[in-house]
């Protein structure tokens, strides 16, 4: 199995994972044209994408999902909230149940219920049928249950928000509605509460931990990395950028 991302921030996220011949994908926030540009990168064909898989209907991760599909015949699998919030009346989806998992080729799919202000939200644990690999998606979630602590325990690699420094999204540009809302408990995480979630986890297996989504006006990678860093045990961390994302990682 290994992942990539064309981008990853408030302006546009869309992430692949791969094993053997199924190709998935996880939300696209970029236009038609800009989505087959940072394809290009992946030496991945848009008509092999078998499924695409919406997380919630935040432009920054579906603004570009209808026409994907449209475009393409690609599968979309997302919950009822969200395609109720974001899809056009009687476009053709997939249903996903939080803690119902699918099968999509050689990969299994286990969609993870997470507090976040949008319509029946959902982050993802991949299983890699044939050798038992398990990859986690977390970001957009405004808090750690114990819910997300079990799902996301012993994992192989794990794509994990690092959203904002706390004081810097304080003295930072954001109307205080908005500060409100990224630093509530529907937000998303911020550095320390990703750390704490690294800290509850087994992450005995963890060979390739990457941070993602981190917020260009209200955290640093270099805050990042060096919060990681402090950790004992953990892999040297990638961090995913908004405007490339990070190649492909095997894992």
């Amino acid at each position: 199995m290994r992942i990539a991302s064309l981008g990853s921030g408030s302006r546009g996220n869309a992430t692949l994972v791969q094993h053997d011949s199924t190709t998935l994908l996880v939300d696209n926030g970029f236009s038609l044209r800009q989505f087959c540009k940072r394809l290009d990168r992946f030496d991945v064909e848009v008509d092999s994408i078998d499924a695409i898989l919406l997380t919630h209907e935040h432009s920054d991760h579906s603004g570009g999902i209808e026409r994907l599909c449209s475009a393409h015949g690609i599968p979309l699998w997302t919950t009822v909230g969200t395609a109720r919030a974001v899809l056009t009346s009687g476009f053709d989806y997939n249903r996903l149940v939080a803690g119902r998992a699918v099968t999509i080729g050689a990969i299994e799919v286990m969609p993870i219920t997470v507090p976040h202000d949008a319509s029946e939200p959902l982050q993802f644990v991949f299983h890699q049928l044939d050798s038992g690999k398990r990859l986690g998606i977390l970001t957009d979630t405004g808090h750690v249950t114990s819910h997300i602590v079990d799902a996301f325990n012993h994992l192989d690699a794990l794509l994990l928000e690092f959203n904002y420094d706390p004081a810097m999204l304080e003295s930072g540009p954001y109307p205080e509605m908005l500060k409100q809302r990224v630093g509530g408990n529907h937000g998303h995480l911020s550095n320390l509460q990703s750390v704490d979630l690294l800290r509850q986890i087994d992450t005995e297996k963890l060979d390739c931990l990457i941070a993602a989504h981190i917020s260009e006006k209200n955290n640093t990678p270099v805050i990042v990395e060096q919060l990681i860093r402090q950790l004992n045990g953990l892999p040297t961390p990638v961090l995913a950028n908004q405007n490339e994302g990070f190649d492909w990682i095997s894992i």
